[in-house]
């Protein structure tokens, strides 16, 4: 398992167009990817668990992924967080 967290620097949070692409984004890789942020956790693949996150500017999101790509998974989906959200 890799790990990593990252605090959110979009005004709006994950809303519906960013949490679009990540799942989109979280489903090219076989590994599990699992958000984690207030207390609650969402499958990245899990479009309206990942909007119940209610992720907002300024808070940080965990992410854990466990798989058989993990490295590969783990390297794009920091890159998506620093570039898109």
């Amino acid at each position: 398992m890799k790990k990593f967290e990252y605090v959110i620097k979009d005004e709006i949070g994950i809303h519906a167009r960013p949490a679009g692409v990540l799942v989109k984004e979280a489903k090219k890789y076989e590994s599990k990817i699992i958000l984690s942020a207030n207390g609650k956790s969402a499958e990245a693949t899990r479009l309206m668990a990942v909007m119940g996150l209610g992720v907002k500017c300024g808070q940080t999101v965990t992410v854990e992924v466990t798989g058989a790509d993990e490295e590969t998974a783990y390297k794009a989906m920091k890159q998506f967080f620093e570039k898109n959200l």
